[in-house]
């Protein structure tokens, strides 16, 4: 069940109506965020358009890699097929929040309150009954917290990661239910998930949507693989 129901706490319009997605097809999922490490692999060999992305001094290596707009994601994903052999793409928006859930329905997949030890997220302002705690001071390695039922590593907070889809500001009849991504709408705009380090609670939630105009400020992004499908 896709979106957010009217008595979540510090909901946003744009995240209704709850709707049923069947994902029609089987895919794998980065455990992790791309690194740096990784997008500098792809630098090191002529790829990524000589795009460095932007640490913001916070480090590389295993540091999430960010500073990266929506092409020059694209271009690591053409690099990294062509380099192993497989087809790697960016998760549509109802994939990042189907993987992100994990089989919940809570607004964390760890339940219904959020603490600092949890996600990194701006932890001075509480989400519902839940604690205040201190503020992230940036971003850290992408394997820092425990990772939710399905294996994966910060889904909530950290950094914003790109999907495929593009803009629209809530849910339609034509909203995808397959797990495809939406191509309609606003494709100079493409739909962000997860949340960032310096944002409150409320905005690093499974179904809080943002989004990003394709070549502009930069974020981050997770790798998908649709499986038994073969290079393009």
């Amino acid at each position: 069940m896709m979106g957010t129901p009217a008595d979540e706490p510090d909901r946003f319009k744009g995240e209704d109506p709850v709707h049923r997605v069947s994902l029609a097809k089987p895919f794998a999922v980065g455990r992790f965020t791309i690194s740096f490490d990784e997008w500098d692999a792809c630098l090191a060999d002529g790829g990524c358009g000589r795009d460095k992305g932007d640490d913001k001094g916070f480090g590389r290596g295993r540091m999430p890699a960010q500073g990266i707009n929506f092409v020059a994601a694209k271009s690591y994903l053409a690099w990294l097929s062509k380099t192993v052999g497989r087809t790697y793409r960016l998760p549509s928006e109802s994939e990042r929040e189907y993987f992100t859930r994990a089989g919940t329905s809570t607004p964390f997949w760890f339940g219904n309150a959020i603490t600092a030890q949890d996600a990194n997220y701006k932890a001075s302002i509480p989400y519902g009954a839940g604690p205040r705690g201190a503020d992230s001071k940036g971003p850290v390695v992408v394997d820092s917290y425990a990772p939710n039922p399905f294996g994966l590593y910060q889904v909530h907070g950290n950094v914003f990661e790109w999907t495929e889809d593009c803009f629209n500001k809530r849910y339609n009849e034509d909203t995808p239910v397959d797990g495809s991504p939406w191509l309609e709408g606003n494709c100079q705009r493409r739909m962000l998930r997860g949340g960032t380090w310096d944002w409150m609670a409320n905005m690093v939630r499974a179904g809080y949507r943002e989004n990003g105009i394709v070549d502009g400020g930069g974020y981050s992004f997770r790798v998908v693989r649709s499986l038994n499908v073969p290079v393009q």
